[in-house]
């Protein structure tokens, strides 16, 4: 089997990983894809793998960027504490291993709620403060999959220019 071929199905692999660890963020999902797409170029060593790899390489950091500073903006206008995110995280743990599929999300949100409840001693206000949160980290997680899904399609193109001119 043509080498080039099972570097390119060995990357889209690992990038269809990462686009799953971007929504479901037990993975590095970003980073992962940096990884496939600079192994595609060392892989292929073709001018089409180091484009594919510099262009998609810095649309992920804006994504991973945008993320955080998206996130972590409307957290601060919140005034949500870390130790809430903490106990999130936690209790999605717990949860990915105590309930299939969908553990990992109503854990997170559980401990989030249960972290808001016991600081600000009221349950409205701050079911009101986790549902900000949430929609805070989803427009991350967002912004960081659409800047990914491009650095896939760029690395798509790649992967055409590759095999049409070799």
């Amino acid at each position: 089997m043509d080498p080039d071929l099972l570097v390119t199905l060995a990357a889209a692999l690992v990038i269809a990983v990462g686009l799953t660890g971007i929504v479901v963020p037990v993975l590095p999902g970003s980073i992962l894809i940096i990884i496939a797409l600079l192994g595609w170029a060392f892989g292929v060593q073709s001018p089409a793998g180091w484009w594919a790899f510099g262009i998609g390489a810095v649309l992920l950091v804006a994504g991973m960027l945008a993320s955080f500073f998206l996130t972590g903006r409307r957290l601060k206008q919140r005034q949500i504490p870390t130790r809430s995110i903490v106990a999130g995280v936690v209790l999605g743990v717990v949860g990915m291993f105590t309930i299939p599929a969908v553990g990992l999300f109503v854990g997170f949100a559980a401990g989030l709620l249960l972290s808001e409840w016991q600081r600000q001693r009221n349950l409205s206000t701050a079911w009101s403060s986790s549902l900000a949160t949430l929609k805070a980290m989803g427009i991350g997680i967002l912004a960081e999959l659409a800047l990914a899904l491009t650095a896939g399609g760029i690395w798509g193109a790649g992967v055409w220019v590759h095999f049409a001119t070799r």
